[in-house]
């Protein structure tokens, strides 16, 4: 009887242990007092936390990715022409972020970073570039083994003046890399090679969008069958079929409403884990994040749209269990907490967030 009391014990321990995740969240370092990047002690039933570990000195780390193992972390350094990588051993079971080394990003302002086995992949925003850097076996990277410059300019002189490349994607099968150009209005599709040294990447081909729309973020729906594409300047949400590996537009929205006649700054953009559920923020003048529904032929229609309760949404995430999407309000220093309705989609704000400057990034890991 012992025994068996002593075995349910150690079941629920575990049950409960597996509540509480690591929260890493990536900053801009030069507007307040930043250190860098926060590892929080996060736990996704009571939306406690408690801060386990930060960084010291490590400037505007704006965009993370953690290594499948959760051995490493890597962090873009987002300062203009002084901008690098850098490559981070991580402790999960404390949290604790040691710097294994930083390189030259090879553009200005790094805005989006991925990783595999093989290879760390940056997306140069000022530079109009994209950079990629080798994993040496003890999670170090190399200096840059390829350096793919963009070239061009779109119709929104103010904004679209040069390439501006603002994201790098694998595919779902890692065959290939897609990569968003918000100065071109392009969206270009790579063919990766993970060995393939200074032809690690090799063009295959781009789809145009819309001129002036400014291609920011993309995703997979987790089948793998669409691809929904943010578009940061006029806020267009726009719907690809992923047919013999090409995209094959199939609709468009907006995550700007009707009547909304202010600037648009959209950001970042998520699935529910059961891919019926789209997410995505619009900053500028809107600092909204949208809920759309989205049906088996790939089209989706808006059911909720929300203010974010802060100024600023950049980047957000939707927890392990999703039922939470946390949304990192760049401009009002804070992360906001929302609950979500796993049957409707719907979110309602919790009245709970975490204090903290210029947040960014967000990534759940496991907590060991």
């Amino acid at each position: 009887m012992k025994l068996a009391k002593a075995l349910l014990l150690l079941v629920f321990m575990n049950a409960a242990a597996q509540d509480n995740f690591n929260l890493i969240v990536g900053t801009y370092t030069n507007a307040c007092q930043s250190k860098g990047i926060y590892v929080y002690d996060f736990n996704v039933n009571t939306l406690e936390y408690k801060l386990k570990s930060n960084t010291d000195g490590v400037i505007n780390p704006s965009y993370l990715t953690v290594s499948a193992d959760k051995k490493f972390v890597y962090s873009v350094n987002e300062d203009g022409k002084k901008s690098t990588v850098s490559a981070f051993k991580y402790a999960p079971a404390i949290g604790k972020l040691d710097l294994l080394n930083k390189t030259d990003s090879k553009g200005a302002d790094p805005c989006y970073i991925i990783n595999d086995d093989k290879n760390v992949i940056v997306a140069n925003y000022s530079g109009g570039s994209v950079a990629v850097f080798e994993r040496k076996p003890d999670g170090s990277l190399s200096d840059a083994k390829q350096v793919v410059q963009h070239t061009g300019s779109g119709t929104n002189k103010s904004r679209q003046e040069s390439a501006h490349v603002h994201m790098v994607y694998f595919s779902p099968d890692n065959k290939y890399v897609f990569v968003n150009d918000l100065g071109l209005d392009k969206v270009f599709m790579y063919t990766y090679n993970p060995a393939g040294g200074a032809k690690t990447l090799v063009l295959k081909g781009s789809v145009d969008v819309k001129p002036g729309s400014g291609p920011r973020h993309l995703v997979f729906n987790p089948n793998g069958i669409f691809v929904y594409l943010l578009q940061e300047l006029d806020g267009t949400l726009t719907t690809f079929s992923y047919e013999n590996e090409t995209l094959v537009k199939v609709d468009e929205a907006s995550v700007a409403p009707a009547i909304f006649g202010g600037k648009n700054g959209s950001a970042d953009i998520h699935f529910s884990k059961d891919g019926k559920y789209l997410y995505a923020t619009n900053r500028a003048d809107g600092n909204t994040i949208s809920a759309f529904r989205v049906h088996t032929n790939g089209k989706i229609n808006l059911i909720q749209q929300i203010s974010t309760q802060g100024v600023g949404p950049r980047n957000f995430t939707i927890d392990p269990n999703d039922n939470y999407v946390l949304v990192a309000n760049q401009n009002s220093n804070n992360i906001i907490i929302f609950k979500r309705d796993k049957s409707t989609g719907l979110l309602t704000d919790t009245g709970k967030k975490i204090e903290l400057c210029q947040p960014v990034c967000l990534v759940f890991t496991p907590n060991k």
